[in-house]
């Protein structure tokens, strides 16, 4: 099927003419309909097209000149203003990593402000994540401005920012904090009022104070106070871009040709499967350092996430960095915890944790034969919670993943349960008896269904490392506490369970611990305090 691949570069001319003279973002692909580019504009015909200038090869870099030469396609998504295009730019990076990329490829988020109305004095603090049930209002893509913006807040409306907690001493004192009186007067019923009408102006219920800093503005301007009013000026253009509507841009909110039910029967014919692959489970093993090397595999139903199967592995056999070992050891980790269950449950037991390799050579029957049994009769229990094995096991790699994984399969009897290995660099497709790789179109449903479970396994196997990469640095933090030994780090580590929640604790808390004095507690917490 080679010859799904264009060999002759289209000419991109007729596409150009129909770009709008609109902000947005545009997206460039290469000859097998990769993303390598994602660009944001002003004026999506003037930058789109300028990249298509005569001159402008003769005068590009060679990174410039590599990517002229690798576009195939384009293709671009319009919006309504310059904030909503940086907001989509950043969305769409992150989802496609394109290669010609540099900025927002990290785990790196536009920044929200969260107010937990659930505390008796809110704070209006920064955030880059939803991570509970606290209000939130964005994403901001002008984080000056925002930071800007809180400070305005804390003057006009009198309400808390940053820290935690009722009003300290000193924000009892500030001057900051008196509108309409001081807060060491007003009570936690008033100091609501404030949150509530700072709440409204950051929904965009600004429009009469922004008149109002315009007539101070032209009233400072009249006086000759330049100064006043190019200060008022910049307050006005920070709150304009921070309380002005965007729109929250998610996956499905792009245009898109996704459809899971026929993408899933199309990869069932192009791999001629006996039936259809309603679940499949993909592996991929993340080692961007020794330090920690991780494994992730996810989990697809009927063509779309099963986020709650979703599974994470911390590499334990392995030394250094060995994708063939460590797919054979998280594929291996895997089935046999599920042909284990499986054992137990045909018994009628229950035991957790269990990661043994099951041997079924005192039974006739095969491991697929019998959890077809099992589930098929957990149909009608369900207080049955019995794993089925998956339709398709996807592996992310080539011929070597794929063999390292075969051969663990085989260890367990699991000799009918599809297997494929998805190369990345030119998406070849490796099976097992095959020597020679299969390349899908590029346009087919079948190709895009593997791409994007092969792409969200990458993403939450690397969001699995980087996870573990910030507790390392966090727990390194207390080394560098005076009188914190290695052994007392343990200790606070164990008792906590990471530095975030340690940040949490009190000194008497921390005090508690046998071998960690009250005079040792209060150093950890004034160290942790002054490296927020």
């Amino acid at each position: 099927m080679n010859d799904a691949v264009p060999t002759q570069k289209p000419d991109l001319k007729p596409k150009l003419r129909d770009l709008p003279h609109k902000p947005g973002v545009y997206l460039m692909r290469d000859r097998l309909n990769r993303v390598i580019y994602v660009g944001k504009a002003r004026d999506l015909r003037k930058r789109v097209g300028s990249y298509f200038t005569p001159n402008k090869r003769m005068q590009a870099d060679p990174k410039l000149r590599a990517l002229l030469d690798s576009i195939w396609d384009l293709e671009w998504h319009a919006v309504k203003s310059e904030p909503e295009s940086l907001l989509l730019e950043g969305k769409l990076i992150k989802e496609f990593r394109p290669k010609y990329n540099i900025s927002f490829r990290d785990d790196k988020r536009f920044l929200l402000v969260r107010v937990d109305l659930r505390e008796e004095w809110p704070r209006f603090r920064l955030s880059r994540v939803k991570k509970d049930d606290s209000r939130y209002f964005g994403p901001y893509a002008n984080a000056g401005a925002l930071r800007q913006t809180l400070k305005f807040l804390r003057k006009k409306f009198g309400v808390l920012t940053f820290g935690r907690g009722a009003p300290s001493e000193r924000e009892l004192k500030s001057s900051t904090y008196q509108v309409p009186m001081r807060l060491a007067d007003t009570t936690a019923e008033q100091y609501r009022g404030r949150i509530t009408e700072a709440c409204a102006f950051l929904e965009g219920q600004s429009h009469e104070l922004i008149e109002q800093l315009e007539n101070e503005m032209r009233e400072a301007a009249g006086k000759l106070d330049f100064e006043r009013a190019a200060e008022l000026r910049n307050i006005i253009e920070d709150l304009r871009a921070t309380t002005k509507r965007t729109r929250r841009f998610t996956r499905h909110s792009l245009p898109s040709s996704i459809n899971p039910p026929a993408d899933v029967a199309a990869l069932r014919d192009a791999l001629r499967l006996p039936k259809l692959p309603r679940v499949m489970e993909c592996f991929d093993i993340s080692n961007i350092s020794t330090t920690h090397v991780v494994a992730s595999m996810v989990r697809f139903s009927d063509g779309v996430p099963d986020k709650a199967n979703y599974r994470r592995y911390r590499i334990k056999t392995v030394a250094g960095q060995d994708d063939f070992a460590s797919m054979a050891e998280v594929v291996r980790r895997r089935y046999s915890r599920v042909l284990s269950e499986l054992r137990i449950a045909d018994c009628g037991l229950r035991k957790e944790g269990d990661e043994r390799v099951v041997d079924f050579s005192e039974t006739q029957e095969e491991p697929v034969d019998a959890v077809a049994r099992l589930t098929s009769s957990a149909f009608h229990n369900p207080q049955s919670a019995i794993r089925n094995l998956p339709d398709l096991i996807i592996v992310d790699g080539g011929k070597g993943q794929l063999s390292s994984a075969c051969r663990e399969l085989q260890r367990l009897r699991l000799f009918d349960v599809p297997i494929i290995g998805l190369a990345k660099e030119f998406e070849e497709i490796y099976r097992p008896g095959n020597s020679l790789p299969m390349l899908l179109p590029a346009d087919s449903g079948a190709l895009k269904m593997l791409q994007r479970i092969r792409d969200e396994a990458h993403r939450f196997a690397n969001g699995y490392h980087q996870l573990l990469m910030k507790r390392r640095i966090g727990e390194s933090l207390l080394d560098e506490c005076p009188g914190v030994s290695e052994n007392r780090k343990q200790l606070l580590l164990k008792k906590f369970g990471s530095v975030l929640r340690l940040r949490r604790a009190s000194a008497e808390q921390i005090a508690g611990i046998e071998g960690i004095g009250p005079r040792l507690a209060q150093q950890v917490v004034a160290f942790l305090a002054a490296r927020r």
